[in-house]
């Protein structure tokens, strides 16, 4: 009977060590997310909108279980179309997932690159989010229409920076608005960053009269009364930010920007669809759904087929724009 007893507790003690690895869920390896040594590549600068997408989704990647030890790395250069020329030269790789968006679209085709989207493998569409439009602390500025006045007189005088090279978000944005405002866009002294990181410094600085950029990269910037942010791009304000949005201001203008996630050519289509799941289980993961609430994105989350249409389409939404203001 003693034996007998002692053999239940050796047997439950057993249970016990060996219990919790049993019953966890939502590992990587159960869910079928877990890709080792997958990289996130962001073809511009560390802090811009790439970067702090790509940051984002790995630590709530990590923090939700799906995958471990996920490792982002910069590559910018050329509006991003340096990172997507290395992304199609690493074919057959599906370990790795580029960062990208809007800007990346434009600046293919304004640099001419010899690499385009088509040559990549469109994975998903992750966010959407409007501009904003913004000026230092130390600007003249205190309200959108105060700038818009001195635009409307002197536009070359009043350089506007963005995060883009041309036929990216944060230069479609205020040459849409110059043209509805009657400002010729040639005469639109737009100057390119390469990313929202770069950019913050000269607006700080006031070596620009303002900046284009999203809300997520300078959110911190305005909530401690470094920038001083005048408008909204979208559709509806930000919440907890007392900024108009361009129509409330008088302009017949509404854009907003997206990013999302390519991979490069020649996959398996088990390889595509494992990296379409770990976005899937993300998307839906609760970190990820604080992470949309904390950075102001709104989700807008689309893969496969219509994702990639979604490309095609943009392509010549900004063919369009760039001939409407004379660049394209």
């Amino acid at each position: 009977m003693r034996k007998r007893t002692l053999m239940s507790l050796v047997g439950a003690a057993l249970l016990v060590l060996i219990g919790p690895p049993l019953i966890t869920t939502g590992s990587g390896a159960e869910t079928g997310t877990n890709i080792p040594g997958l990289q996130f590549m962001v073809p511009n600068t560390p802090g811009g909108g790439y970067d702090i997408t790509a940051r984002t989704a790995a630590k709530d990647a990590e923090d939700a279980g799906l995958n471990h030890n996920v490792e982002v790395y910069n590559l910018p250069g050329a509006g991003g179309t340096v990172g997507l020329s290395r992304l199609v030269n690493e074919r057959g790789n599906g370990k790795l997932a580029m960062s990208m968006g809007l800007g990346v679209v434009g600046a293919v085709r304004t640099n001419d690159s010899p690499s385009t989207l088509a040559d990549a493998t469109p994975i998903a569409r992750t966010v959407e989010e409007p501009n904003i439009v913004v000026v230092s602390k130390d600007s003249e500025y205190t309200s959108f229409e105060q700038l818009l006045a001195d635009w409307k007189k002197k536009p070359g005088k009043l350089p506007v920076g963005g995060g883009s090279s041309a036929g990216g978000p944060d230069h479609l944005a205020p040459m849409l608005m110059a043209r509805d405002a009657g400002i010729s866009p040639k005469s639109v002294n737009y100057v390119p960053f390469d990313g929202g990181g770069e950019l913050l410094a000269s607006v700080l600085g006031g070596k620009v009269a303002f900046g284009i950029s999203g809300i997520s990269e300078y959110r911190d910037q305005i909530e401690s009364g470094e920038l001083r942010l005048l408008a909204v791009t979208g559709k509806e304000r930000i919440e907890g930010f007392d900024a108009p949005t361009l129509k409330e201001a008088g302009m017949d203008v509404e854009f907003t920007n997206w990013r999302g996630i390519m991979a490069p050519p020649g996959l398996s289509e088990t390889e595509r669809a494992k990296l379409v799941r770990f976005f899937d289980a993300l998307h839906d993961s609760p970190q990820w759904e604080k992470s949309l609430k904390r950075n102001g994105w709104d989700d807008a989350y689309l893969t496969g087929e219509k994702y990639g249409r979604f490309l095609e389409a943009q392509d010549e939404r900004v063919q369009s724009v760039l001939k409407e203001v004379g660049e394209g």
